[in-house]
């Protein structure tokens, strides 16, 4: 009877490590079963409270929000050190609750010089970027690769703020709006393996940028914000990047760069577009830069006045080949009336904004300093070829296209085994003493992968509605018409743009950061319930 007893007690003991173990198998298969399901999850419950302190031209914003960091965005990642993101949701504003689950989202990108945008090792941090100053790297010329001069704002980020509490940059501004603040990260020309093979060479930034906005689709229903109203924003190279994810939403020829990463089968338009002295139309830029500086001298010396012409000559031939329309019944724009439209139409109510703003002293000593303006009926007048000379040449011929492979965008348009590559015939043929060179078919492609306008010249369906441009009339990195060509191409096509240039500012300049998020507000109609 013992016996017995002891063999059903076993024979139990048995059935209930059976079923505990397959319970537990059930259980465990269940969860592999869920990340299996959608990797490309949103982490709801995985974030750190944090608070900032926003400087706004009505005082001082308190904002508590919640954290996400370091969310990979792609299902096969290259490195998830550049191919992740952080999101900030705001909670508290003031001490009042706030909901941001139907807000806009800021969408940040932080490249400059087209180089990678790290996601960890504080490569976003915000008290990293508020604080960084000091010499970048150099390029051609001795000067900064394009994007990298001097000491920009970081990309699409506004102003930091100054130790007199000057106001703050538009992702804090943002926050305290009430909008979701998505920072993703991406590769540049710069990554580079160990085995010394680059993986992030053109057209890797705009690819990952796209995967990013898929995934922020791809998780609308459980990620705060509004998935249709997305914003871009981006300065300089970060500007060009911007301009191209507005321009190019949703197009078929990134398809096969999106799937070998893994990124989400998602629609990958956005809402509106921010530009900010955007280094975009790279194989245009060279003839752009002849036509405005052409006849400028670069530390006192000419440039090759043959090159410069021939450039200039096929700039005229790309305007004619856009078929721009000019305001006000203006007609055609081309290379011979450029000059003309851009004073009319960009330069002189930038000046007029400037020289209204300052006082009658103030005014007479700006104008007995820049004796190439006259003023009259508090209205600016000047030529072009004065405003160019007062601004100055920065860089050498060519301007983006270094016959020596030595620009950033030479090296931009590397691959995986060159670190540069030529990627215009112009510099081409020159560099190569070869007439008959073409650049390669491949290549081709990818510059026209990272230019906004070819896009926007193929009417592209995906390109988005809303569009706002700025840049300093001061800065040279690249000539005006890159800024004016994709506004009033934009305009042409029925876009809603809002462009405008800062009057004797720099490369980088957000000089309305405040109308730049009141702006966002009037576009989309959000009005944040505050508890």
């Amino acid at each position: 009877m013992k016996r017995l007893v002891l063999i059903s007690a076993l024979l139990l003991l048995l059935l209930i490590l059976t079923s505990l173990s397959v319970g537990s198998e059930d259980i465990s298969q269940g969860k592999s079963a869920v990340t299996k399901a959608d990797p490309l999850g949103f982490p709801e419950e995985d974030y750190t409270v944090k608070n900032v302190t926003v400087n706004t031209s009505d005082g001082q914003v308190q904002v508590v929000y919640r954290l996400y960091e370091h969310i990979t965005y792609v299902g096969n990642p290259v490195d998830t050190n550049y191919q992740s993101m952080r999101v900030m949701v705001p909670i508290e504003v003031d001490g009042k609750e706030i909901d941001a689950s139907n807000a806009p989202i800021l969408f940040v990108n932080s490249v400059g010089g087209y180089m990678s945008a790290s996601n960890e090792n504080r490569g976003m941090d915000r008290e990293f970027h508020a604080n960084m100053s000091g010499s970048l790297p150099i390029g051609v010329n001795g000067m900064p690769p394009a994007g990298m001069n001097g000491t920009a704002p970081i990309a699409g980020m506004g102003r930091a703020p100054s130790a007199e509490g000057g106001i703050s940059k538009n992702s804090d501004l943002a926050l305290a709006a009430g909008f979701v603040v998505v920072e993703p990260g991406c590769r540049g020309r710069d990554n580079q393996a160990t085995n010394g093979t680059y993986y992030g060479k053109a057209a890797a930034a705009i690819v990952d940028l796209k995967a990013a906005v898929r995934y922020i689709r791809h998780n609308d229903e459980t990620m705060p914000g509004n998935a249709n109203w997305i914003i871009s924003t981006g300065v300089s190279a970060g500007g060009a990047l911007s301009a191209l994810l507005g321009a190019s939403g949703s197009s078929h020829l990134y398809d096969a760069h999106l799937k070998e990463i893994g990124a989400a089968d998602e629609n990958d338009s956005i809402y509106a577009s921010a530009a900010f002295c955007p280094i975009a139309d790279l194989e245009h830029a060279d003839m752009a830069y002849e036509w405005e500086f052409g006849t400028v001298p670069i530390n006192g010396q000419m440039v090759d006045q043959e090159l410069s012409q021939q450039l200039r000559d096929a700039f005229a031939v790309y305007m004619a080949s856009l078929s721009l329309k000019g305001e006000n019944n203006f007609g055609a724009i081309t290379a011979d009336n450029y000059g003309d439209y851009l004073v009319q139409n960009y330069l002189i109510p930038s000046a007029n904004r400037y020289l209204s703003a300052l006082t009658d002293e103030e005014r007479k000593s700006y104008l007995a300093e820049n004796t190439w303006i006259s003023w009259s009926g508090n209205s600016a007048e000047f030529r072009f070829e004065d405003y160019a000379a007062h601004v100055g040449r920065m860089k050498s011929l060519p301007a983006f296209d270094a016959f020596d492979l030595s620009a950033a965008e030479n090296i931009e348009f590397g691959n995986e085994t060159t670190n540069a590559r030529h990627f215009t015939i112009f510099s081409l043929r020159h560099a190569s003493g070869d007439q008959n060179a073409e650049i390669d078919s491949g290549l081709t492609t990818v510059v026209n992968l990272m230019n906004p306008m070819f896009f926007i010249s193929q009417n592209n369906s995906g390109c988005a509605r809303y569009w706002w441009i700025r840049h300093g009339t001061a800065d040279s990195n690249t000539a005006l018409t890159v800024i004016s060509n994709l506004a009033i191409s934009l305009e042409n096509r029925g876009k809603d743009v809002n462009a405008l240039l800062y009057w004797d500012a720099g490369h980088g300049a957000d000089e309305d950061a405040e109308d730049f998020i009141a702006w966002i507000r009037e576009i989309t109609g959000y009005n944040p319930h505050l508890a």
